[in-house]
């Protein structure tokens, strides 16, 4: 579920104009996919992310501001991989 949870983040913020969103967010857009979690375990996933260099993360009170990097987007368009996220399907798939 983790690695899935990670893929329709990246893609949720790929989806932004400005490829950002709050992790406030993020909940609903988790929950389409029957993911329920609550914003601390949403804030894990976020943080791995960044780890990975998938995402920058910005604290706004309780909340956090998490943007798209290019690594993350090269993921979302399948030319490369990162280790403990789900890869995209392939268009068309």
């Amino acid at each position: 579920m983790r690695e899935e949870a990670r893929l329709i983040i990246l893609k949720a913020l790929a989806e932004q104009t400005n490829e950002s969103l709050s992790s406030s967010m993020l909940e609903p857009v988790l929950a389409r996919f029957a993911i329920h979690q609550e914003r601390p375990w949403i804030h894990g996933e976020v943080e791995y992310l960044r780890n990975m260099g998938a995402v920058t993360v910005l604290p706004a009170g309780s909340v956090k501001i998490i943007t798209l990097t290019a690594l993350g987007k090269r993921h979302v368009d399948r030319h490369v991989a990162i280790e403990g996220v789900k890869r995209p399907s392939r268009p068309g798939a």
